[in-house]
C-alpha cells in the first residue's frame, strides 16, 4: 500500500515534467500528474496516472480533489512569462491568484498538505540575496500575482502548507518549446552570432532537477512554512553566458558586456535577488548542484 497520495498540477511543465519523473520512481509514492488538455509527458515515463485539471474552474477543482483525496497537492501551474503576464493582466490574476483559492479551499476542506510554488519576482531586488524572512515588494504584475497568492496561502484557516520559492528555472523537458540561457548561449556561439548579455543583473540559477528535488523534500516530510529552494552560485547573466562558453569550449569573444537599459521589455525585472539557502538545507537536507554541474546535467541530457 503506497505510504503518500501525491497530485501534480502543471504535470506538462517544465517542473511538472521533473517532478513526476522524481516522483513516479519513489516506491512509496502513488502519483496523480494534472495539467490543462492532452497529456504531454514523454512516453517512457511510468507509475502515475494522468487527469485533466483546469485550476481556473473552481467546480472543477473542487470535484477532483474531492475525488483523488491526495495526502498532498504540489502546485505548480501558473502563468510565468513576466512580461505576458503585464500585458494580459486579468488572464495572469485567474492563474496565478483566483486558482490558488480555489486550491487552499478544497485542501483545507480534506486536509490535503499543500505546497505551493513562488518565486524571487516577489521582491524589487534593491538587496538580494534573500532569506524567508525579507519583506516582500514586488516590481511587476507577475510578482504582485504571485505575493497575492503567497497571501492566501499564508492567511488560510485550517490548512497545512509550504511555499517553495525559486528562481531562474533552467532545464530541459520534453516537447516544450522554451529555452534557457545555456541553450540559448550555446547555440548563439555554436551559430557563430554575437550576443549581448546584461551584467547588471543577479540571481542564484535553478536547475530543474534541483528544485524537484526540493520540492520532493518538503512532501515527503510535509514540512510547514515558506523555503527557498534555488541553486547555490549567485550570478548575473554575463557570468552565466562566460560559464557556458567555457563548459561547451565556445568562443566567448562572440558575448558582449551589456546591461538592462540595452533593453525594452515591457515588465521591469528586479535587479538582484538570489536566494539564502540555510533554512532548506538544514532543516531540509536540500542539496543543490552548482551552476557548473547544472551545465554538465543539460550537456548530458543533450547527448542522450
Amino acid at each position: 500500500m503506497p505510504s503518500k497520495k501525491i497530485l501534480i498540477t502543471g504535470a506538462n511543465g517544465l517542473l511538472g515534467q521533473k517532478l513526476v519523473e522524481l516522483l513516479s520512481q519513489q516506491p512509496d509514492v502513488e502519483l496523480i500528474a494534472t495539467a490543462r488538455g492532452n497529456c504531454r509527458l514523454p512516453a517512457h515515463f511510468t507509475n502515475y496516472r494522468y487527469d485533466t485539471l483546469d485550476i481556473t474552474q473552481p467546480e472543477e477543482v473542487a470535484q477532483k480533489l474531492a475525488q483523488h483525496q491526495p495526502d498532498c497537492v504540489i502546485h505548480t501551474a501558473a502563468m510565468t512569462n513576466v512580461d505576458q503576464c503585464e500585458g494580459e493582466k486579468e488572464a495572469c490574476w485567474k492563474m496565478n491568484v483566483d486558482a490558488v483559492q480555489y486550491l487552499v479551499d478544497a485542501c483545507a476542506r480534506h486536509g490535503i498538505f499543500l505546497l505551493h510554488l513562488s518565486t524571487d519576482f516577489i521582491f524589487d531586488g534593491l538587496n538580494g540575496p534573500y532569506d524567508e524572512e525579507a519583506d516582500a515588494f514586488p516590481v511587476s504584475h507577475y510578482g504582485e500575482s504571485k505575493l497575492a497568492a503567497e497571501r492566501i496561502v499564508r492567511e488560510s484557516r485550517g490548512l497545512r502548507w509550504a511555499i517553495a520559492r525559486t528562481v531562474l528555472v533552467y532545464g530541459i523537458a520534453h516537447d516544450m518549446s522554451r529555452t534557457n540561457i545555456i541553450l540559448w548561449v550555446k547555440k548563439s556561439l555554436e551559430e557563430g552570432k554575437t550576443i549581448q548579455v546584461v551584467n547588471d543583473q543577479w540571481r542564484t540559477p535553478t536547475l530543474a532537477e534541483d528544485l524537484a528535488m526540493g520540492c520532493w523534500l518538503i512532501a515527503k516530510q510535509e514540512a510547514q512554512g515558506i523555503f527557498n529552494i534555488s541553486g547555490k552560485d549567485f550570478l548575473s547573466p554575463y557570468e552565466m553566458a562566460i560559464q557556458t562558453a567555457d563548459f561547451f569550449r565556445l568562443d566567448k569573444s562572440l558575448i558582449r558586456l551589456a546591461d538592462s537599459s540595452n533593453f525594452t521589455q515591457p515588465a521591469k525585472r528586479p535587479p538582484r535577488t538570489g536566494f539564502i539557502l540555510t533554512k532548506a538545507q538544514t532543516v531540509l537536507g536540500y542539496q543543490p548542484h552548482s551552476f557548473e554541474e547544472g551545465i554538465a546535467v543539460l550537456a548530458g541530457q543533450l547527448k542522450g
